[in-house]
């Protein structure tokens, strides 16, 4: 008999997998569908933030703040391998927002979001603070506040893993090309495969009014597509903070230490008006990321000092912003059909912030109409896989994995914490040496990781496994790269 499924998620960016997660958490069977790599997409372009948006205060948009401060928390306990605090420096700048409104927007920050583990604001004076001294000597004044960061990708991975572990099935690179109801049933054609399925989620982001039309549906929804962009650049300073910078045109960005050896730089807000296969930032992006980091570090930054950028199409709701970085980072829903019809329902919009959040309202749209995801909330509590351990426990399981693993380094067993957590011991199964865990492709990175990698995490390509899957490919050299993408053709070629 043909498998009908409870609920098809199409989309596999971190609101699709976040969807198909807390679905088959409820027993639901879920099928997750992406045309690509998971987070290969908007999900993996982000400044890599859980955080409530401190600039949205200014946009009036308290509830949003609200809501993504309450998962600050939340999203660091279900996984503090992938995600940790942060301490932010936001240098006080004469002749834009006066410090009294500063002080103000971070004690509302402060309070109006649950906050509980991080510690509170404060203000400093930068001639006594280590975060002073790779500043320009005129920024004297700044404040102190807290976020999160968290590995964006690997969060999109490990939701669709743990979806997997609870009975999802996930394909990915199997593109929906057909999206007809038959019925009470939904025909999708994906691949050189068919589906059935009960009710189907639209969690295609920029492309969510694509597959719209592919289904037949007309949408009174509009989008607006922004396009943030950002640099990496050598670290520019030692210290552990970040830095939040506002410049005189009203736009703010990011300086955060990033992978150790460099700084990452963004973003920028530009409405996008061209594909989305191969999105770039442009000339004109890396000059003003440049050109902002340099009016306030001692060293200047410029495009030559780039090694690497990356860019993201944000879907956002067209709420008739003038500029798009005030456009709202807000979400809805659409839904079609029931009453007879099978239910398809549309996300527009939403942050890597709100996803968990936005998985449940799903669920609570589609339970009238799919009795099995009418359950209780259960995301909050379940930890993402390899995420069963303390919020700051993470350097002692990586001196645990040490000593059950003598042959790493410190700094080895570090990284694998900070990837896989406590499946980190998965991956090195029974080695006693180097040698055991198989070719070494360079910079760590072993044939065991690699195997795990595809055979537990979807990876088929070397861009896969080095830029998403690990962020290893800011250390390889062009050359360097082709064993590891001999060996995984060879791996994935099929039988």
């Amino acid at each position: 008999m043909e498998q009908v499924y409870d609920l098809a998620v199409i989309g596999g960016g971190v609101n699709g997998a976040g969807i198909a997660r807390d679905a088959a958490g409820r027993g639901a069977k879920v099928l997750l569908l992406e045309r690509g790599d998971l987070a290969e997409g908007t999900s993996s372009n982000s400044t890599k933030l859980i955080h409530g948006g401190l600039r949205y205060l200014e946009h009036y948009e308290f509830r949003l703040v609200r809501e993504s401060l309450s998962e600050r928390e939340v999203l660091w306990a279900l996984a503090p391998h992938i995600a940790w605090p942060m301490r932010f420096v936001l240098p006080h700048r004469p002749g834009l927002r006066p410090r009294w409104l500063l002080r103000l927007g971070l004690w509302l920050y402060d309070h109006i979001g649950g906050r509980k583990e991080l510690p509170a604001a404060q203000s400093v004076l930068l001639s006594r603070h280590p975060a002073g001294a790779p500043l320009k000597p005129e920024y004297t004044h700044a404040f102190l506040y807290s976020d999160c960061w968290v590995d964006d990708a690997r969060l999109v991975v490990l939701n669709a893993r743990d979806a997997a572990d609870r009975g999802a099935d996930v394909h990915t690179r199997c593109e929906v090309t057909t999206l007809a109801r038959e019925g009470h049933l939904w025909r999708i054609r994906a691949g050189s495969d068919d589906f059935r399925a009960r009710c189907v989620v639209n969690a295609a982001g920029p492309r969510v009014l694509d597959l719209l039309g592919r289904a037949g549906e007309p949408s009174n929804q509009r989008m607006r597509l922004v396009r943030g962009s950002h640099i990496v650049v050598r670290k520019l300073f030692d210290h552990p903070f970040a830095y939040f910078f506002q410049l005189p045109d009203g736009r703010i960005f990011f300086a955060i230490p990033y992978e150790d050896d460099f700084t990452l730089i963004g973003t920028t807000d530009v409405d996008h008006t061209g594909g989305l296969d191969q999105v770039r930032a442009s000339d004109e992006e890396i000059a003003y990321l440049c050109a902002g980091a340099s009016e306030y570090f001692r060293q200047p930054v410029t495009p030559a000092d780039v090694v690497w950028t990356y860019s993201g199409v944000r879907p956002l709701i067209d709420d008739g912003s003038g500029k798009p970085e005030a456009a709202t980072r807000g979400y809805s829903f659409e839904l079609d059909g029931g009453e007879g019809e099978a239910p398809l329902l549309s996300v527009f919009g939403g942050k890597i912030t709100t996803y968990r959040h936005l998985a449940a309202e799903a669920m609570e749209r589609l339970a009238p109409l799919c009795p099995v995801l009418d359950g209780p909330q259960w995301t909050d509590k379940a930890p993402l896989p390899g995420g069963d351990f303390g919020l700051r426990e993470a350097p002692a399981k990586a001196q645990e994995l040490a000593r059950d693993f003598p042959f790493l380094s410190a700094e080895q067993a570090a990284r694998l914490i900070r990837l896989y957590g406590t499946r980190a011991w998965t991956i090195l199964g029974s080695a006693t040496s180097r040698a055991d865990l198989g070719t070494d492709f360079g910079h760590d990175l072993s044939q065991a990781e690699v195997d795990y990698l595809v055979e537990e995490e979807w990876a088929r390509t070397a861009h896969d496994i080095l830029w998403r899957r690990t962020k290893l490919g800011l250390h390889f050299a062009p050359d360097e790269i082709a064993p590891l993408a001999h060996y995984l053709s060879e791996r994935t070629r099929p039988a």
